[in-house]
């Protein structure tokens, strides 16, 4: 397998728990009543941080081996920023607004910001999917 394949499936891997994140995970801890928050939030992040680190280690080590051995193409130079701009906005916008949940509860404007950020991730989860795909058959 190149480097380019790998990523590829990374990539695969990352837009499919993103968008189950997105449209399942994420939409139903937005609806738990605040008075059950805690304990729900607690297990939501017990049980979703062994797929993150599979999912953004899969990601940073097939993005750096490609980014070392892969040629480089429009296609994936697009889906390398796409990763990029998924971790940034998992970095800057969904990460600090769960340890603001963690701490200090539900908040309209908390969750409404946790979303946003979720979707933003999803979509470049999703460019990048649709990227790799045209950098592995070499269309791109």
């Amino acid at each position: 397998m190149d480097a380019t394949w790998a990523l590829a499936l990374a990539v695969m891997l990352h837009a499919g728990f993103q968008l189950t994140v997105t449209v399942l995970v994420y939409p139903a801890l937005a609806r738990v009543p605040a008075a059950d928050w805690a304990p729900a939030h607690a297990r939501h992040s017990r049980a979703i941080t062994p797929l993150v680190a599979l999912c953004y280690g899969a990601l940073a080590g097939t993005a750096i081996w490609a980014l070392l051995a892969a040629p480089r193409s429009p296609a994936l130079v697009v889906t390398l920023a796409c990763v990029l701009g998924s971790v940034l906005a998992t970095a800057t916008g969904a990460a600090p607004t769960h340890g603001r949940l963690g701490r200090s509860g539900p908040t309209p404007a908390l969750l409404r910001r946790l979303l946003l950020a979720d979707r933003v991730r999803a979509a470049f989860a999703v460019g990048a999917a649709a990227a790799a795909l045209v950098a592995v058959t070499g269309l791109g």
